[in-house]
């Protein structure tokens, strides 16, 4: 029999929270998604593998007296039009750091780049790619600045640990400090969760309003345009002490929960994954093929690519691309040469030797 979207989202919501607050957040769920009043986007096919993707940031090209993203719109018309179907444009928001990875604000275009309506314009021409920094965002950022205020609406909407805690099976991204510390508004001093720098603060999704946030900025994202929605950095998004907190069961339930609230409103949206870690990993959040991203990043190929070209031979990229599959046609790999984290080899531990590895 197949689920409604409310049972779909009730059967997740139970997987990551108590009985009585899943079933209160579903009611403001659904309410949120009877009320998103989305675009409607033309029927047709998706993508198919003539499909092309620019990756760029909103400043690569600049012109005197004229915004970035509108001398980028300019650029790929005349150039590239036809030739590129999408445009992935990395997160082109207001932010404090990492090149736009640290989020100042969700629902701005930096001002330095452009406006919505730039945004819009580019739409116009070219499926458009956003970026859901949702991990994390700017420890600047108004959010955390009210949490740390201690407001009501605010109060749990970042993780937060205490060092004494034994947090050694956390796998680590960075070498900086898993937990920094923040003084709160009445002088109290809290250990806020930063996977990725002190300037990251992370999101605390056990809190159902944090959920009920981000599920707003997706649909505002769909709102302006948005084809396909980038989840950076999702396999850290579920924190729970005494695992290492990467790709945890409740993390596969959350983003399981954001595809079936897209289903329901948007089912032309596209969810993909980036997840840098070894390909059986990577692949895992395809989900049963239904359920998940529909494409996650082909993390394997850059580095598998680039040692083709080193060595001189490309008996180990074809064996490995003979042994690609995804899990059902609604699903496929976003094959890429090199990304703005440029080529890293983890994903090809398994597959090269350490010799290979080395080199």
């Amino acid at each position: 029999m197949t689920q409604t979207t409310a049972e779909r989202i009730s059967l997740l919501l139970h997987r990551l929270y108590d009985a009585d607050t899943a079933q209160s957040t579903l009611n403001r769920v659904m309410t949120l998604l009877d009320n998103a009043r989305l675009p409607a986007f033309e029927d047709g096919e998706r993508f198919s593998e003539r499909d092309v993707f620019l990756i760029t940031y909103g400043d690569t090209l600049q012109r005197e007296s004229e915004p970035p993203l509108r001398t980028l719109h300019h650029f790929l018309n005349q150039w590239v039009k036809g030739a590129i179907s999408t445009i992935h444009i990395l997160p082109f928001y207001p932010y404090s750091s990492d090149d736009g990875f640290s989020v100042i604000d969700y629902y701005a275009v930096n001002p330095d780049l452009g406006t919505w309506e730039d945004v819009a314009a580019l739409g116009q021409d070219f499926r458009l790619m956003f970026d859901a920094v949702i991990n994390h965002m700017s420890a600047r950022s108004e959010w955390f600045q009210r949490f740390l205020a201690d407001e009501p609406d605010y109060r749990e909407l970042f993780a937060v640990a205490s060092p004494d805690q034994d947090l050694s099976l956390v796998t680590r991204p960075r070498t900086s400090p898993l937990l920094t510390p923040f003084q709160k508004a009445n002088g109290e001093t809290i250990h806020v969760w930063t996977t990725f720098s002190d300037d990251q603060v992370d999101l605390n999704y056990q809190n159902p309003d944090t959920l009920l946030r981000i599920l707003d900025v997706l649909l505002f994202y769909v709102r302006q345009g948005a084809q396909v929605i980038r989840l950076d950095a999702i396999a850290y998004a579920w924190k729970e002490i005494g695992t290492n907190c990467i790709h945890l069961a409740q993390t596969h339930a959350l983003i399981q929960l954001l595809r079936a609230a897209l289903d329901h409103v948007a089912p032309q949206v596209i969810l993909i994954t980036e997840t840098n870690v070894p390909h059986a990993e990577n692949v895992s959040y395809f989900g049963n093929g239904y359920d998940e991203a529909q494409m996650v990043y082909n993390f394997t190929l850059p580095p598998l690519l680039f040692h083709t070209m080193l060595a001189g031979n490309a008996n180990q990229l074809s064996a490995w691309a003979n042994t690609l599959i995804t899990p059902s046609e609604q699903t496929t790999f976003f094959n890429f040469t090199a990304s703005h984290d440029g080529i890293g080899v983890r994903p090809v531990e398994g597959i090269l030797s350490q010799g290979e590895l080395n080199r």
